[in-house]
């Protein structure tokens, strides 16, 4: 694949561009000149258009950009990308009108939306092939072509996918612990562990009635949101560097599908960059740590700061391949 490069401005006249990281707790913003030095930035609230109503969203993300901008002229911005989580609701020509009006409003234009999963990619490497793997909360691989996403797997959420996701990690957990309890097991790290986060720690007790602590285990995970069993992955974490073979059970299932999906989203042969984004793919962590020893010999990048990713890529946009890719503010 062959990219066109172009000399960069020199000075002041090749204006400045934006890049936008707009996640589901905070949206973030910097503004770079055609060198790569950063100008400004800019903080928001969370700017998912699934998680909070879209002119809310909206309005975030360009008052993010606002500040960025600072003493800026909005006018002089040559390229801006907002990476955004979510951003499949902008397929909606109601809701992206909204996002329209906001950009209008900021004075910037044109803007460049992309999923988040390409900023991540994009903070990793300068390559512009490649693929990218997502656990967070959820979890999602890509192929990515000339740094777009052009295919994916998995990424479906709770109900129908998202394996090896923290909700995974969560569920799993709660289902060991009720397979231990019901199956009258030893109480290890991990099912002590979900006891105490699910029912109080009045619940380990040895003397506890473990028919009865079935039972509130169940319907405790019931009673509440489905995403909100997420909240038992750190637990499973902790019980793995513990020792305990339940919880060493999960994350090695859960390294294994999430292996098995990005290797599915590659190319047979493809000799190009991993990059790994989300909690769940930490490198401290059990799951990041098998992860990579499964895909030792290829090139494995960890994603450093969307924002930043966003922001190259918008510099691109606007100089060309020759941008150079701005450090941290």
């Amino acid at each position: 694949m062959t990219h066109s490069r172009r000399a960069l401005p020199r000075g002041g006249g090749g204006g400045h561009c934006v890049g936008v990281d707009a996640g589901g707790t905070s949206t973030r913003a910097i503004a770079l000149d055609a060198s790569g030095a950063v100008l400004g930035s800019g903080r928001a609230g969370g700017a998912n258009p699934n998680s909070h109503a879209p002119a809310e969203a909206a309005a975030r993300i360009a008052s993010a950009i606002t500040g960025a901008l600072g003493g800026l002229d909005p006018a002089a911005t040559a390229a801006c990308v907002v990476g955004m989580a979510g951003v499949s609701k902008l397929s909606d020509p109601a809701i992206a009108k909204i996002f329209e009006a906001a950009w209008k409003n900021a004075g910037i234009s044109p803007v460049r939306t992309v999923p988040d999963s390409e900023v991540a990619y994009a903070s990793a490497t300068s390559a512009p092939d490649g693929s990218v793997l997502v656990a967070g909360t959820g979890s999602i691989a890509g192929r990515v072509r000339g740094r777009r996403m052009v295919s994916t797997v998995d990424g479906y959420g709770w109900l129908l996918g998202d394996e090896g996701s923290a909700f995974w990690l969560g569920r799993e957990a709660v289902r060991s612990t009720l397979d231990t309890l019901g199956l009258g097991g030893e109480l290890g790290p991990l099912t002590r562990a979900v006891l105490a986060e699910a029912l109080g720690p009045s619940a380990v007790d040895p003397a506890s009635d473990r028919s009865a602590l079935w039972r509130a285990l169940i319907t405790n995970a019931n009673a509440e949101a489905p995403i909100r069993l997420a909240r038992f992955a750190p637990l499973v974490s902790e019980a793995d560097r513990d020792g305990d073979p339940a919880a060493d059970d999960i994350t090695t299932r859960a390294a294994a599908l999430l292996v098995t999906k990005v290797m599915a989203a590659r190319e047979p042969g493809e000799n190009t960059p991993i990059v790994l984004v989300g909690s769940v793919l930490s490198p401290d962590g059990p799951v990041g740590a098998k992860v990579r020893a499964e895909l030792a010999g290829f090139e494995v990048l960890t994603s450093t700061d969307g924002v930043l990713g966003a922001a190259w890529l918008a510099a691109v946009d606007a100089y060309g391949e020759g941008a150079p890719r701005p450090s941290h503010p």
